[in-house]
């Protein structure tokens, strides 16, 4: 091998391990878990520039365009802001950016600090990780570390956790939010699709949420209608119901609702949130 080669060879070498250790560096990291993307951050102005999406689902909040603005909506707060524009506004208030939005490889980047900081976090840039803490979810004054998803399928089950207080926040509200009117616990209801009575009601999923030494703080069971029998039976029977299993209560629920988690756990899931304990789906 001649020494031209070999130089050649040393250089592409070099090249590429310092570009590999520069992507595994520039990393988002949201409550301590590393957020996958397809794209980093990166610096302009001196200011860290994120991909919008992605960091706004991680703080809890719903991503939606409007003719040419980007609307981020998240319990009372309500974000918008527009491509090449220097002011966004936050519930009707502006506010001037240090950056503006921009468009890179089919994405949109916005200043971390102003997105952050609109939603009530704190944030750090430094060597090349973008760090982003969030307020965790308490329920009766005690933290919840973790969010505990287990459902069956016809053999075996999941049981899964999100490790993101944004994801839980959002999650628990929806569960107590939308709780419709007060009812009777159905007279037949259980995991199995099995049951042949007229008004039984199969368990989509439960919803465990757990301090930080694993202990439940709240569960939520979600049921659904079996609607193997003709509808003229099913007259009456609601479609989705929720057991609030810590107070033994039971709820009337919304299909909407439902479909609002189980995207928030699909969603947690892209982004590296959900983290799976076990699966004996076979």
């Amino acid at each position: 091998m001649n020494k031209a080669f070999c130089w050649v060879f040393l250089a592409i070498f070099l090249f590429i391990s310092s570009s590999t250790t520069y992507a595994a560096e520039n990393q988002i990291k949201v409550d301590g878990v590393t957020v996958t993307s397809d794209v980093t951050p990166e610096m302009k102005n001196k200011r860290a520039m994120v991909p919008l999406r992605v960091i706004s689902e991680s703080l809890g909040a719903n991503v939606e365009w409007s003719d040419s603005e980007v609307i981020l909506a998240k319990s009372d707060v309500k974000v918008k802001l527009a491509i090449n524009k220097s002011t966004a506004e936050k519930n009707g208030k502006k506010i001037l950016l240090d950056v503006k939005p921009y468009t890179k490889n089919n994405r949109i980047y916005v200043p971390l600090r102003f997105l952050a900081e609109a939603f009530g976090c704190n944030v750090n840039y430094s060597n090349f990780t973008v760090t982003v803490d969030t307020k965790p979810l308490l329920i009766n004054g005690v933290q919840v570390k973790a969010l505990q998803q287990e459902y069956h399928m016809t053999l075996g089950g999941v049981v899964q956790q999100i490790h993101g207080n944004a994801y839980n926040k959002t999650i628990y509200n929806i569960f107590t939010k939308n709780k419709g009117e007060k009812v009777e616990a159905p007279e037949n209801y259980s995991w199995s699709f099995t049951i042949d009575t007229p008004g039984s009601y199969y368990k989509n999923a439960q919803y465990d949420f757990l301090d930080q030494k694993g202990k439940n703080l709240a569960r939520f069971d979600v049921y659904s209608l079996i609607q193997s029998f003709p509808s003229e039976v099913l007259i009456g029977y609601p479609k989705f119901l929720i057991h609030d299993v810590s107070k033994d209560e039971w709820y009337l629920f919304s299909e909407s609702a439902t479909k609002s988690i189980n995207q928030l756990m699909d969603t947690a899931g892209k982004n590296g949130f959900l983290k799976v304990i076990s699966n004996t789906v076979v």
